[in-house]
């Protein structure tokens, strides 16, 4: 964890795959550096990524959201080639993963996945975001969870009816 308790993501961008490890809280108030980093990442050609949880101490459905939005981005950018692979999820954030379908998008891996994330030192900052902006990325993020399972449509029909309301007004 670093020092200052602040949740944050660490990357090793030059490893293939591209390494992410989380360190704290996964949510919408950081979620949009780990969205821009891997946008990034696939516009530059990579395929695979490792996501590592082991240091995750809990993530909210806006975090979700940007993980299957990069991965239907991977999927699209690759024909279907590219690999995400959620790694050392533990059993609560597992449940989360399962629960919103992102087990059948991903791969997830809940056990003592074999690979180092000591070169992860990079730390992603988020820039601050305007309240819509800050809008738009919580209502992609909570979409591209109905785009992997229609189910959660009525897990987050208010948050969606909300966050539109919301973006369309402004």
């Amino acid at each position: 964890m670093v020092e200052n308790d602040k949740p944050v993501f660490l990357v090793d961008a030059y490893s293939d795959p591209v390494v992410v490890r989380i360190d704290g809280r996964a949510c919408f108030q950081n979620s949009g550096c780990l969205r821009d980093f891997i946008t990034g990442m696939i516009a530059q050609g990579k395929e695979r990524f490792v996501i590592d949880f082991h240091h995750c101490t809990s993530m909210d459905s806006t975090f979700l959201g940007v993980l299957a939005g990069a991965a239907l981005a991977l999927r699209a950018a690759t024909g279907g080639r590219g690999r995400l692979v959620l790694a050392r999820v533990g059993q609560r954030n597992l449940e989360l993963v399962r629960n919103l379908g992102l087990h059948r998008l991903m791969i997830v891996d809940s056990g003592d996945f074999q690979m180092n994330f000591d070169k992860c030192d990079r730390a992603l900052t988020q820039e601050q975001q305007d309240e819509l902006a800050s809008a738009r990325m919580v209502l992609e993020a909570h979409e591209s969870l109905v785009s992997v399972d229609e189910n959660n449509r009525s897990k987050f029909q208010d948050v969606l009816s909300f966050l539109k309301n919301r973006v369309d007004h402004k």
